[in-house]
Parts: structure tokens; sequence; C-alpha cells
């Protein structure tokens, strides 16, 4: 994740403020349950990433041994493997 999780709540809050302000939207459930549902969101959205990484390392652990006597290049295998899951499950990061 490249936003702190702390930040997630005050993000959300802002985000529903500013909607709110604009009179782009209007609440049919108090403010505090729409900010909540935000930040619930878009914390989930964010730990995809970290989610296809842990992911990613579980497969690479099979080549663990290749790896170190330096056959592969973990970085290298790292980026190839995310980048084709990214690709298969057609995801944002």
């Amino acid at each position: 994740m490249k936003i702190h999780k702390g930040l997630v709540p005050v993000i959300a809050a802002g985000i529903v403020n500013t909607l709110l302000k604009k009179e782009m939207v209007v609440l049919k459930f108090p403010k505090e349950e729409v900010i909540k549902l935000v930040d619930e969101l878009m914390l989930e959205e964010l730990m995809v990433e970290d989610r296809l990484n842990e992911e990613v390392r579980g497969i690479l652990r099979q080549f663990e041994s290749e790896i170190e006597k330096g056959r592969l290049d973990y970085r290298k295998l790292f980026e190839l493997t995310k980048k084709k899951l990214v690709r298969e499950r057609n995801l944002v990061l």
C-alpha cells in the first residue's frame, strides 16, 4: 500500500466533505456512516497490491534454491510475475 493506513480515514472524510460542499451528492445515510464506508472501500482497494505482492512472493518461493544460487534474478522475476498476474486479472494498481 502506498498510502499509510492512518491517512485513509482522513482522505475518505475529505472526499465526502468536498462532495457535500460542492453539492455533488445528497446523502441518504448519516455522514459518519458514509465516511466509514468510503474508508473501508478505499482500504480494500489499496490492499489489492499488497495481497498481490504476497501472492507473488509465495509463487517465487518455489524457485528459492535457483534464486539463491544466482541463476535467477529475484527482482526481475518478481516484476515479471506481478505484471503477468495484473494482466491476467485485469487489475488496476
